[in-house]
């Protein structure tokens, strides 16, 4: 878990969100409630006081303009020169002013009685005056208090959310193949670790606990029956190889030890290939530098019984040979397979496997498929052919988890009647140099 996706960096952001959101909208009312001052307000006081001056007037016609310390008032008569009034003043129409603040900036307004006119003026710092203390200063004081809360409020969202951060690093840290949940026992966890995050802890510790198990149990059966499972089925095979030698056995007995053998044949490739797949992640074994064409040559010699009683010939044809560091019982299980496969379902023509660079291809002149077998070819235990001898449906469900596993991409394309091509890709083929043995 990085910085920027961080849950803490995601509630510091929220909160400074939310602080910037109500600052905004404190100054939008204190803008507007300014606004409303000034023009609601400030001009009503205005009005009223016009009225006032216009009722003293009524009784006492002589009666002073006002002049206070927030306003000033200026009375003209027609026909008077308007010499008196200030400059700004002159040749305002009725009604409501605001003067630029070149010309003072006061609020001005015009009311005409009869023949006379009267101008009263609230000045402009009085204004501002008023705008500061009943604006900016209670803005001021609310931000200080929305963002003394907004910080309290986050320190103690820290607090409350850092069992949980510490927790997903606990978790970040795990080696998938070796998880270490010592850490998340219950005495090891920190004093702040409580409620939900310790039922979260408890949890993963008894999760992790018990991957520790099923993974050590895969190892110790991955072990076990890498020995146990190969060690009889090689001494089947010895045996079958000394009696098919033994010239007394007639010919039903040699028929029935080549189907012995050939069963043993395909378990000892079966239990490869199950035991490469069943370890999680790595097989296990260590990677070799492989000659594409020694391998094929290699597998297609031990494919050789399987198309011995038939017109198939077994052809390897080299175009580009290639080099490859890859664990060979990987390789060679997956070319065994392809290589059965097409064997199992040849009964006349030829397998030919070419060796391009990059590129494993083995072609037969079998039964083929129709798209619609061709659609089904990878799942497991589905053979186009059920009626057919040999063969258990998995081998090319096998070869496509290998490709899978080892990023090596493969391909079939088929015709019914005319045969198949499957086609095996290496990402991380080199070319071939003189010290591969192989």
């Amino acid at each position: 878990m990085t910085d920027a996706s961080g849950l803490r960096r995601k509630i510091w952001i929220a909160f400074i969100l939310q602080a910037a959101a109500i600052s905004f909208a404190a100054v939008l009312g204190v803008y507007g409630a300014s606004a409303v001052l000034k023009h609601l307000l400030i001009q009503r006081a205005l009005t009223e006081e016009a009225a006032h001056f216009w009722k003293r007037s009524e009784a006492d016609p002589a009666a002073a303009v006002p002049d206070t310390f927030n306003m000033t008032g200026f009375l003209r008569v027609d026909g008077e020169p308007d010499d008196a009034l200030p400059p700004p003043l002159r040749g305002l129409p009725e009604g409501y002013h605001s003067l630029p603040r070149s010309e003072g900036g006061s609020l001005v307004l015009v009311e005409r009685r009869g023949d006379r006119v009267l101008y009263l003026l609230f000045k402009q710092e009085q204004v501002d005056a008023l705008a500061f203390w009943f604006g900016v200063v209670p803005l001021a004081l609310v931000l200080i208090v929305v963002y003394i809360i907004a910080w309290t409020t986050y320190r103690a969202s820290k607090r409350a959310v850092s069992p949980v951060i510490w927790l997903a690093s606990q978790v970040q840290r795990w080696d998938p193949k070796h998880p270490e949940v010592s850490a998340l026992k219950p005495e090891n966890l920190p004093v702040d670790v409580e409620g939900e995050t310790l039922v979260l802890a408890s949890s993963l510790h008894d999760f992790g606990v018990r991957i520790e198990e099923l993974v050590q149990r895969e190892r110790n059966f991955t072990r076990d029956a890498s020995h146990e499972l190969r060690t009889p089925l090689a001494v089947i095979r010895m045996a079958t190889e000394m009696m098919q030698a033994d010239a007394v056995c007639s010919p039903r007995q040699q028929k029935s030890l080549n189907r012995i053998h050939g069963a043993v044949r395909d378990m000892e490739t079966l239990i490869e290939a199950f035991l490469i797949l069943a370890r999680d992640g790595d097989t296990g074994l260590p990677p070799e530098a492989l000659r594409a064409s020694a391998v094929v040559e290699e597998e297609l010699e031990k494919a050789r019984p399987l198309v011995a009683n038939k017109p198939v010939a077994l052809e390897l044809v080299v175009e580009s040979d290639f080099r490859l560091v890859a664990p060979r019982r990987v390789v060679s299980v997956l070319i065994s397979n392809l290589l059965r496969n097409a064997c199992y379902y040849t009964d006349a023509g030829a397998v030919r496997v070419h060796v391009a660079f990059g590129e494993i291809r083995v072609e037969d002149t079998g039964i083929g498929m129709s798209p619609e077998q061709l659609e089904r070819v990878f799942e497991p235990f589905w053979r186009a052919d059920t009626q057919r001898a040999g063969g258990q449906g998995i081998g090319l469900s096998i070869v496509q988890r290998l490709s899978r596993r080892f990023g090596w991409p493969v391909h079939l394309a088929s015709e019914a009647g005319k045969g198949t091509v499957a086609t095996v890709r290496f990402p991380q083929a080199e070319p071939p140099s003189d010290e591969d043995l192989d």
